[in-house]
């Protein structure tokens, strides 16, 4: 391949439609808002590039070569490179990444019709301007050519100013599409990296920071919800109210940064025992825990908290300022509702809680149930 380069400044093509994505893959909201407003202002401004026009002429002929340059020769912004094999225009294409191809239709070996085939089945070369070069103004030839993927037609040689003026506007045109396609991808990628920072400020906002769990806000809006749904279908919502025995000897003795560990281990441990999508693990406050239960009966919801219960003890974390054992223990509070038209959710926090208060009353470590309406108790000894 020979190259004839005259005016202009030669760059990557890979440059061309590179755009300030607004910058980080930070998953702040911030970062991720002022990405998409880069990419928005990418979109808008796009077409407004000046980037340098490459042509690529495909041609056996050198004295066509010397003409289109010559023609070129004062052109600001354009470079020329020359091909004169069929057999190598693939590979100069590829590798020169022309903005516009001006392709002659009879070549030997391969003809111009097939090259203009080529270029259209090659994923690098399919969007490229092609304008074929032709000895005649014959219609036949010139629906074969666009049939086959050309942009356009010219009798060589052609005027100067014509020759120019087709050249600038599919080049044109061409950058101009690869511009608004890479700003489509920067807004795509800005828009993705906006969603997960708004997940992930959503999960922030409804996660406790030191567990990990639901946090407080999180749990009455789900218990709210779920409390709505079992009102509708008239099923069972059922909560555990779950209390660290002797927590504060337990910071007293070991630290508050070892506290924070067992409350960490203590939520692990619970949401580990959940066996269903919709059951959900919550810190209530403090070294307080609560778990929603939806349509789970009295029953069931009784095994699950004595089986978190024996978790808890199983993990065998000493505590030595314990009243109840020497190891770190719980007591858990169960509550099972049916959703009456006039009661609040309260009604079940409060049920679970009058159990909790009846499992530490009666020596900790233990599960207590309250089943049906505040005043009615039962618990389940260790």
């Amino acid at each position: 391949m020979t190259s004839i380069s005259d005016r202009g400044t030669h760059m990557d093509f890979d440059q061309i439609g590179a755009r300030d994505q607004g910058g980080s893959t930070s998953t702040s909201a911030d970062r991720a808002n002022a990405a998409l407003e880069a990419a928005r202002a990418a979109l808008e401004t796009a077409a407004l590039s000046d980037v340098p026009i490459m042509v690529l002429l495909v041609d056996d002929q050198a004295i066509v070569a010397e003409a289109v340059r010559r023609a070129l020769a004062n052109e600001e912004g354009i470079d020329l490179h020359y091909c004169a094999s069929a057999d190598e225009a693939i590979h100069a294409a590829t590798h020169t990444r022309p903005t516009v191809i001006l392709q002659d239709l009879v070549m030997p070996g391969i003809d111009g019709l097939t090259l203009v085939k080529a270029y259209r089945t090659n994923t690098k070369l399919r969007d490229v301007p092609i304008i074929v070069l032709s000895t005649k103004e014959e219609p036949t030839i010139k629906s074969a050519a666009f049939a086959a993927g050309a942009n356009d037609y010219l009798v060589k040689l052609p005027d100067r100013m014509e020759l120019v003026a087709r050249i600038r506007y599919h080049s044109r045109s061409y950058v101009n599409l690869l511009q608004r396609d890479e700003a489509y991808r920067a807004l795509r990628e800005s828009q993705q990296q906006l969603l997960e920072a708004n997940l992930e400020l959503r999960k922030l906002t409804q996660s406790d920071g030191l567990t990990g769990l639901s946090n407080r806000r999180y749990l009455d809006e789900y218990l709210s919800a779920e409390w709505r749904r079992g009102m509708r279908a008239q099923t069972e919502v059922s909560m555990l109210m779950i209390d660290v025995d002797n927590f504060k000897p337990y910071n007293d003795t070991y630290g508050h940064v070892a506290g924070d560990e067992v409350l960490k281990q203590i939520a692990s441990t619970v949401e580990g025992c959940l066996g269903r999508p919709g059951d959900l693990a919550a810190r209530f406050g403090g070294e307080e825990f609560a778990v929603v239960l939806p349509g789970t009966s009295a029953g069931g919801t009784r095994l699950l908290a004595e089986k978190i219960r024996l978790e808890i003890e199983a993990l065998r974390i000493p505590h030595a300022g314990s009243s109840s054992g020497q190891y770190v223990t719980i007591s858990v509070g169960c509550a099972t509702q049916v959703p009456a038209p006039d009661a609040p959710m309260t009604t079940l926090i409060e049920a679970a809680d009058l159990a909790l208060y009846r499992a530490k009353r009666d020596g900790k470590n233990r599960v207590a149930a309250t089943e049906g309406g505040v005043n009615e108790t039962r618990s389940t000894a260790q």
